[in-house]
């Protein structure tokens, strides 16, 4: 009720009584939450705006444990956390709170506490079987299993222990979509739609722009795409997760308890970046040493992650294209077949389709064991211009101390004033990557790039005061905290909080705070050769020298559109090579060098009040509402740029004369293609406001509603380049629900709206429909023995819907859960 930021919580009531599959995916009924789909395992949690499937702004911790992928920079759905058998309770702290944490969690967190051996002893066993893809045109009905197991024991009053594992197999949802991203690639000679031999379909891998050529047939010039393969050839959907974890944990007085914690996770999966991948064989691993107590507490943890057999799907359609005829011999074929098809009367539609049946004569057909054997043989190469593995290890380390000052001295005999708080911290984190050559090199000065590990490190700490004023009714808190990390100057993030308490029930908050997000692993070190397109981190130290001699991409990509347009409506008898000398001449000035630079931190300001209260005879109305306002600046984004080069590849810099670097940028072997990790140059602000209401009435009936508001209030100096906002406006809940409705017979209910958005990824920019979602389940709880189950379904209306462009059609799960428990 006191707290000084906003919290949503998830109690164990509220987790009997969801309708969700699993308490990870019951955070999405909270206020200010957004989850995205990328697959039916793999769920992402953001608040208050700017979201994404990465989300390096949003920390997921399990017992205050950070349970990210090293290089990911963010978590994998749960596929490290605990299961419904173990999970106590969650808490999610929406928006900034990096003056404490220092996770780089600028856009909130959310903590999952488990269930202490010593307290929650005894023998556990659930086991949820479903089905899915009812009414899917993709595929037909696919079943779902989920087996949890948890035992612990209290050897002693000393020394207790648990053990928890989770099997779960079941098939992803689709990601067919195959809506046009380039409709107008070949206007300038009136070809669109089906025509269209420049086709780049949302779902379809491939054919992207990196993957067309320009081709001169019968004296114009068009736009022609390999042909790519859909999602579903280059990927199975098919879901696994073998998960456990083993707890031991040594008491060591009245209120200090020490633990040691080890997870492990192996699992497939579906999973995407700026592009989608398939996870396969990857496995995470934890071992963590925790102290508790009430002067000091301290963490630490070391993270492994090993990506498996893991590929880029994009990276393999591509490379099943060019793996039986090289982009040069299929333009050849093409050309050649063009020029027979319209020689032989064929127009020009027509003809296209012809030239394109012809390049693509022995092309690897999905279903077939040739095709089978290619993609498996592309999964095992580590280079995505002739491959598509991804093949990295990676870890982190993590230490961090806190120390409840005022307390220690109080212990002391120090006499303190009343309502004094001290507080102080210090970490230190360090991520570790054996370079793969593909994925990652080490470039620092002296050391090996392919046999040196990469070290990228951070150091922080914070000091807090607090006082608790006018009898215990005004409580104020000031934290400082600094952060150093490897490339950058050390980084101050104050917090100013303020509560005013008049009675019990009512709460009134205030917070000002900054904070800083350093860039993450791939952000800072990215190494990646993918689709022709090299990849880069945004350190100097990674890309000296390409920002200063680079355009952008989309300038180049209107130079050469207009260089076609112009060639096309010259009616002149020069040749072709005259008519594109004048018209890069025309247009050579439409080029525009990079104007952006190395990469830096990433800055926010948030400014948040709000009131809770306990309402109401016995305060069974809960009232919670918030409204925050946010600054940022320094958005760590990614920017297309490329280098001109001769044909011998050499690099041209930017002293070279304009006419030079036109006609090289207007050939694709005059490109050094680049997507470089920046800052956009924009100031961007936000705000918005949540507002929840929770009715407890008479006969055990929890009634609830919330509802989310969140804008883009304005950008100054918009470059485009900033995150796309990618966050619904407005989103609401309701919900109702009785542990004992009639008898041991139980309920829930839980109905989620989502207005449409704008969504902004490099995959694919458009609008996101609205959707709307029932959840719900009955349950039968059998005393002796203690039985419980639950018959649930979410999305049980069945109305497929996206939550993102590019990701999958997310449709109904139907499940029966059965939970047996002994103590």
């Amino acid at each position: 009720m006191q707290s000084p930021v906003t919290v949503e919580k998830i109690n164990p009531r509220a987790l009997r009584l969801t309708p969700a599959p699993s308490f990870f995916d019951a955070i999405e009924y909270l206020k200010g939450v957004q989850v995205l789909t990328p697959s039916l395992g793999f769920k992402v949690i953001n608040a208050r705006g700017f979201a994404n499937t990465t989300n390096v702004r949003f920390a997921q911790l399990v017992d205050g444990i950070d349970n990210q992928a090293p290089h990911i920079g963010g978590p994998i759905g749960n596929v490290l956390g605990p299961s419904d058998l173990d999970i106590l309770a969650v808490e999610v702290v929406p928006g900034t709170a990096s003056a404490l944490y220092g996770l780089n969690a600028i856009n909130g967190l959310a903590n999952f506490s488990t269930r202490n051996p010593f307290r929650f002893e005894g023998l556990s066993v659930l086991q949820k079987t479903g089905v899915n893809h009812l009414g899917d045109p993709n595929v037909g009905a696919k079943a779902y299993s989920e087996t949890s197991v948890r035992f612990a024991k209290a050897l002693s009053d000393k020394w207790a222990f648990k053990i928890n594992g989770t099997y779960l197999r079941g098939y992803n949802w689709v990601a067919n979509d195959q809506t046009e991203l380039n409709p107008n690639g070949n206007a300038t000679t009136g070809l669109f739609g089906a025509q269209n031999p420049a086709q780049d379909q949302v779902n379809r891998y491939g054919n992207e722009s990196s993957d067309r050529s320009t081709l001169t047939l019968g004296g114009k010039q068009y736009a022609v795409a390999r042909t790519g393969y859909d999602e579903k050839d280059v990927t199975s959907y098919d879901l696994r997760t073998l998960k456990g974890d083993l707890a031991i944990h040594r008491k060591l007085g009245a209120a200090s308890e020490l633990s040691y914690t080890y997870r492990v996770a192996s699992f497939d999966n579906v999973y995407q970046r700026s592009n989608r991948f398939r996870l396969q064989g990857y496995l995470l691993q934890q071992h963590a040493l925790q102290l508790t107590g009430p002067v000091v507490q301290a963490r630490a943890y070391f993270t492994q992650e090993t990506t498996g057999q893991s590929y880029n799907l994009r990276s393999a359609a591509e490379n099943l294209d060019r793996s039986y005829k090289p982009d040069a011999a299929w333009n050849q074929d093409f050309t050649s077949a063009w020029n027979a098809a319209t020689t032989g009367g064929q127009g020009v539609a027509q003809a296209l389709a012809t030239a394109r049946t012809a390049a693509d004569a022995g092309r690897y057909q999905p279903g077939t064991a040739a095709f089978a054997q290619k993609l498996k043989d592309l999964e095992n190469i580590n280079n995505w211009d002739v491959g598509a593995a991804l093949r990295v290890r990676a870890n982190l380390a993590h230490a961090e101390a806190q120390v409840n000052i005022a307390e220690a001295l109080r212990r002391g005999g120090v006499a303190l004033p009343a309502g004094l708080d001290l507080l102080a911290g210090a970490d230190h984190r360090s991520y570790l990557v054996v370079p793969d050559g593909n994925y990652f090199i080490n470039p620092a000065p002296g050391q090996d790039p392919l046999t040196s590990d990469l070290v990228y490190s951070k150091t922080g700490g914070f000091v807090q005061a607090g006082a608790h004023l006018f009898e215990d009714k005004l409580r104020l808190t000031a934290t400082l905290r600094v952060d150093k990390n490897d490339y950058f100057t050390a980084k101050f993030n104050p917090r100013l909080t303020a509560v005013y308490s008049p009675t019990q029930r009512h709460n009134f908050r205030l917070s000002y705070q900054s904070g800083y997000r350093f860039p993450s692993l791939f952000e800072g070190f990215s190494n990646v050769n993918s689709g022709q397109v090299k990849r880069i981190g945004g350190l100097r130290v990674m890309s000296d020298g390409v920002f200063e001699n680079s355009y952008l991409r989309t300038s180049i990509d209107a130079f050469n559109a207009a260089v076609t347009a112009n060639i096309n409506a010259n009616p002149s008898a020069q040749t072709t090579a005259q008519k594109r000398a004048a018209a890069i001449l025309a247009n050579q000035n439409t080029l525009v060098k990079n104007p952006y630079t190395y990469i830096k931190p990433e800055y926010i300001r948030s400014l948040e009040l709000g009131y809770k209260a306990a309402l109401g005879p016995g305060g069974r109305l809960q009232a919670d509402v918030d409204f925050y306002y946010n600054s940022y600046r320094d958005f760590i984004a990614q920017v297309e740029a490329y280098m001109p080069q001769t044909t011998a590849g050499v690099a041209l810099n930017t002293g070279t004369d304009l006419g030079t670097i036109a006609t090289a940028l207007n050939a694709r072997t005059g490109q050094a293609r680049y997507r470089l990790w920046t800052n956009s140059q924009s100031q961007v602000y936000n705000y918005g406001g949540s507002l929840s209401l929770r009715y407890e009435v008479a006969g055990g009936y929890l009634v609830g509603a919330n509802t989310t508001y969140t804008r883009l209030d304005r950008t100054e100096n918009g470059d485009g380049l900033e995150d796309g906002f990618n966050t619904p406006r407005w989103a609401y809940n309701l919900s109702l629900g009785n542990e004992k409705a009639l008898g041991n017979f139980g309920f829930g209910l839980n109905y989620r709206w989502q207005q449409h958005y704008y969504s902004q990824t490099f995959l694919v920019n458009g609008d996101v429909p609205a959707y709307h979602s029932l959840d719900a389940q009955i349950t039968y709880a059998v005393p002796a023995p203690n039985l419980r189950f639950k018959l649930g379904a979410s999305n049980v209306l069945n109305h497929y819907y996206v939550t993102y462009l590019g990701g999958p059609n997310v449709g109904g799960l139907y499940y029966l859960a059965i939970t047996y428990s002994v103590k």
